[in-house]
């Protein structure tokens, strides 16, 4: 009996779309599932076995804090009436997390860390993060905190397991991968590709915005005739139009797309490139794989497993741009090879990334914890 604590349920986020897929895809007959979590952008959502509870979100950091009380209250609640043995809660974001009831058995779902999301755990800075000083030295103490109150820890990659080794957790830790719907994510080859590059989610410094840029350029000079396509929004939109502004006849900026239209853009595209410096587990790369698109990206630990060199994709070391720009020239080049590694992308996704087999490893964890 499991009650998961999420205040931003309804979003195209990377953790929403989690936390939708593993409730999609429970097992029949699963234990009672509890989902607490906030009310704004409210769609109509159901799941078998499993009770939606909703509380007032207005956005803003005030309000987290009023909504992870009431959270609180409820949880607490429903330990008392028998209904839930544990908790499950995923950060970011990590004010909820400071409030869940210490007497409740937490299973923590750490999809990033601001270990990660600053830079600090590479022995190489690759970007600078909006998180400096004072802001980060409180970041961190709230993991922490959130750390010592976990029973259990679930991660998404062995880069994570190593960022919250890092912060002093000696508890059990689960690497448990995030996953893609491939039933919703269906190749069609009866659509026109007329997109050669595709780049999607978020744009920020940490995503890679910067070196996506200049890869851009690099790729524009390479292949005169190229399409490139960008989909996504963030803090570095502005930026990014400007630099790439003399390139319109080449690259496409959509701006933020809804979630159900993602999959045309996929069907559309050649190759899935990224210049991500990091991520818990990239969800847009999950799902080109799952489309059967080749994926070109920095070889970081976050990708091992997901993407192999000349099975799933290419590697190239970070801020390499001549050998990232190469491989994806190369593989345009030779359709029949791009299309090889898709499918063989397609097959790893069916099977190590398949949420009806993920689902129950999640469901595992809690089988162990304490109650």
């Amino acid at each position: 009996m499991i009650a998961i604590a999420f205040p931003q349920f309804y979003g195209v986020h990377g953790i929403a779309r989690y936390v939708d897929s593993f409730l999609a895809n429970l097992p029949a007959g699963h234990p009672p599932v509890y989902l607490v979590t906030g009310d704004d952008y409210q769609t109509p959502r159901s799941y078998p076995g499993v009770e939606i509870i909703h509380l007032p979100l207005r956005g803003g950091r005030f309000s987290l804090f009023t909504w992870a009380w009431q959270a609180r209250k409820v949880l607490t609640q429903l330990h008392r009436e028998g209904k839930i043995q544990w908790v499950n809660f995923h950060f970011p974001p990590l004010i909820p997390g400071l409030f869940l009831p210490p007497h409740i058995p937490m299973v923590l779902t750490a999809h990033t860390t601001y270990l990660g999301m600053s830079g600090d755990f590479y022995p190489v800075r690759h970007f600078d993060s909006q998180w400096k000083g004072l802001s980060l030295t409180i970041k961190k103490w709230m993991e922490q905190r959130i750390f010592a109150h976990s029973a259990k820890v679930i991660t998404l990659t062995e880069q994570g397991r190593q960022e919250v080794q890092a912060y002093g957790y000696r508890g059990p830790i689960t690497v448990i991968p995030n996953g893609a719907d491939t039933r919703k994510f269906q190749p069609d080859d009866s659509v026109a590709k007329d997109i050669d590059v595709l780049f999607s989610g978020r744009i920020e410094r940490r995503k890679g915005s910067v070196p996506m840029v200049r890869l851009c350029r690099e790729l524009v000079a390479a292949k005169p005739d190229i399409r490139i396509c960008i989909v996504g929004y963030g803090e570095d939109d502005a930026w990014v139009q400007s630099e790439l502004a003399p390139l319109a006849a080449n690259v496409t900026l959509t701006g933020k797309v809804p979630f159900e239209q993602m999959v045309n853009y996929y069907r559309r595209s050649h190759v899935y490139a990224a210049t991500s410096y990091y991520e818990g587990l990239p969800g847009t790369c999950l799902e080109a794989m799952a489309m059967q698109l080749p994926a070109v990206v920095w070889d970081f630990l976050f990708y091992r497993g997901l993407v192999t060199e000349g099975v799933t994709g290419a590697l190239a070391a970070p801020d390499d741009f001549a050998a990232m720009r190469d491989k994806i020239v190369a593989l345009l080049a030779d359709p029949a090879r791009a299309a090889e590694l898709g499918r063989n992308g397609r097959r790893l996704l069916e099977t190590d990334y398949s949420w009806t087999v993920l689902a129950r490893q999640v469901l595992a964890v809690f089988d162990g914890a304490r109650a």
